[in-house]
């Protein structure tokens, strides 16, 4: 079951066993414990690894030299697989002879200094996630949204009641007989009934001030439904354009979904679950989308790292979303809300932070449906400090006074792209020229039978060229 779960905050594979595994012990001790498989690739298959006395007391000696010494749990052959069993420490930070390291989703990440003092500077204190949540039992866990999560993660395991605690202890949300807020956030039938001050509240307003609202919805159910119910409510309320490629028709909303999903799961993974009588709300102005989420910058991060390094407030609930494909891994999520709006050709998104961490998402004005007088000047306003051409719409007239005007469309934009930044890869032009994988690939090779572009090196490391 651990190896179809794949890995995780938790959960750390390895191909076979190198004394480098240090890293890993450490981050594991300095996180929430965790287990190391090793004989088991990156994509979970399993290579096979034996486990032999050598092996076992060498493991046992580089625990041991760690600073402070870390205790291993378990060690064991397991099938094909060696499994090593690692607390979490009571003595936090520990470090290898590398350094300091920690569990960041499904990553051994190594810490800065300044990273080790703010991070477990309360280290004997636990996070309101990682707390019992108080009257709350297996028979209150709702395997349906069990379920629901495992469909997220694309995860094969059929769950039953008998498998609930081993599987909640796999995503560390279980122990000692104990379920966790997390637990209760992500999976109680009814997360209000033990944890009520868990809500998100989605309004709609008339004009730019929070004054007069046409549409609101509150959700008071678990994390991946708040989620879901969010997107859903910033669909409804967003203008969107239809554009027919290669007979396919392609929706493209006002502000890009991508990056109000990603700001939408920073406040859920953010939030300060410990405040009460808050809620993560989404605004919807005539000008503007706002995202909010109780509580700042987590403590022990300065203004001028934010968007730099990645701290997590809710590692537990992070890790749980990364396995959703939901969160990115290392802390890149505010950069790529700033690159996807910039690719629109809108302005880059505002954050504030005081008591409440704000994201701030200026609307289209090129697509409002808005015409009246007022209107009218604010768009031209906003439209002078946000509209620029993208990189692909350069290209294009580019491209053309170039003479490639007998390519389609499709065929352009991948064209541009290339012409823009050679070392561009296939995902990236996906998410840049809004193309399926499908059309890039198809697109891809009529540019290299049309002798366009070429391909130099390997497909990692590599880059285009553009055949003049």
């Amino acid at each position: 079951m651990l190896i179809k779960e794949g890995e995780g905050l938790t959960v750390e594979f390895k191909e076979r066993y190198t004394p480098r595994i240090d890293r890993d012990i450490v981050a594991f001790a300095n996180s929430k414990g965790g287990l190391l498989l090793l004989g088991v690739d990156d994509r979970g298959k399993v290579v096979g690894e034996n486990l032999t006395n050598k092996m076992k007391a060498e493991i046992n000696d580089i625990a041991r030299n760690c600073d402070p010494s870390i205790q291993i749990k378990k060690i064991k052959q397991a099938g094909k697989i060696v499994i090593i069993e690692v607390a979490e420490g009571a003595e936090k930070p520990y470090s290898s002879s590398s350094g300091y390291y920690r569990r960041l989703d499904a990553v051994t990440q190594k810490m800065t200094q300044r990273e080790v003092r703010s991070v477990f500077r309360d280290s004997d204190d636990r996070s309101f996630e990682d707390l019992t949540c108080r009257d709350l039992t297996l028979k209150d866990i709702s395997l349906k949204k069990i379920k629901a999560f495992l469909q997220e993660a694309n995860m094969s395991f059929k769950i039953s009641k008998a498998d609930l605690p081993s599987f909640l202890t796999s995503l560390s949300v279980y122990r000692k007989n104990k379920i966790s807020n997390a637990g209760a956030l992500m999976f109680a039938s009814k997360v209000g009934r033990f944890i009520p001050h868990s809500e998100s509240i989605f309004a709609a307003f008339k004009g730019t001030e929070r004054i007069n609202i046409y549409d609101r919805n509150d959700v008071r159910d678990d994390l991946l439904t708040q989620f879901t119910e969010a997107v859903g409510f910033l669909k409804k309320h967003l203008n969107v354009r239809s554009e027919i490629r290669d007979f396919d028709r392609f929706d493209i909303y006002e502000i890009p979904l991508d990056a109000l999903r990603e700001a939408v799961v920073n406040a859920i993974v953010h939030r300060n679950y410990a405040i009460k009588g808050t809620s993560i709300y989404v605004r919807i102005f005539d000008d503007r989308v706002e995202i909010e989420n109780p509580g700042g910058l987590v403590e022990g991060m300065a203004k001028r790292d934010f968007g730099k390094s990645s701290v997590r407030r809710n590692p537990i609930i992070a890790d749980l979303f990364h396995r959703m494909d939901k969160v990115e891994r290392m802390g890149f999520g505010i950069k790529r809300m700033k690159n996807l709006m910039r690719d629109a050709g809108l302005q880059e998104p505002e954050f504030e932070m005081d008591s409440f961490f704000r994201a701030i998402f200026y609307r289209d004005p090129r697509y409002s449906l808005k015409v009246d007088e007022a209107g009218r000047k604010g768009a031209e306003e906003i439209t002078r400090k946000t509209t620029r051409k993208s990189s692909v719409e350069k290209g294009v007239e580019k491209g053309v006074e170039k003479g490639v005007e007998n390519l389609s469309e499709n065929e352009k934009i991948i064209y541009d792209l290339i012409k823009v930044n050679p070392s561009i890869s296939k995902r990236e032009i996906m998410t840049q020229g809004s193309l399926t994988k499908k059309t890039v690939d198809y697109n891809i090779e009529k540019l290299k039978v049309k002798g366009v572009i070429k391909r130099i090196g390997p497909a990692k490391g590599g880059h285009w060229e553009i055949v003049e």
